[in-house]
C-alpha cells in the first residue's frame, strides 16, 4: 500500500494495488472517491479536502507530491 498527499490540491490517496490498470471512479461521499479496478476490486481511495477531514500528521509515511 502506498499513501500520497498532494498539498497543492489537498488530496490524500491510498493506493492498494500498484498494477497499471483502468479504474472506474465512484464517489461515495462529497469528499471521498473509490477507484475500482479489474474484477471490481478496490484499487484506491481518494480523500478530497483531506486536511479538513483527517489528521494528516498521524498518517505516516506520507509521500508529498502529486498522486501517481
Amino acid at each position: 500500500m502506498r499513501i500520497s498527499y498532494d498539498d497543492t490540491t489537498d488530496l490524500l490517496y491510498f493506493r492498494f494495488d500498484d498494477r497499471i490498470q483502468e479504474v472506474v471512479n465512484k464517489r461515495v461521499a462529497d469528499d471521498v472517491v473509490l477507484d475500482i479496478g479489474e474484477g471490481d476490486k478496490l484499487v484506491g481511495i481518494e480523500f478530497l479536502n483531506a486536511s479538513r477531514q483527517l489528521n494528516l500528521e498521524k498518517l505516516l509515511p506520507v509521500e508529498h507530491g502529486a498522486p501517481a
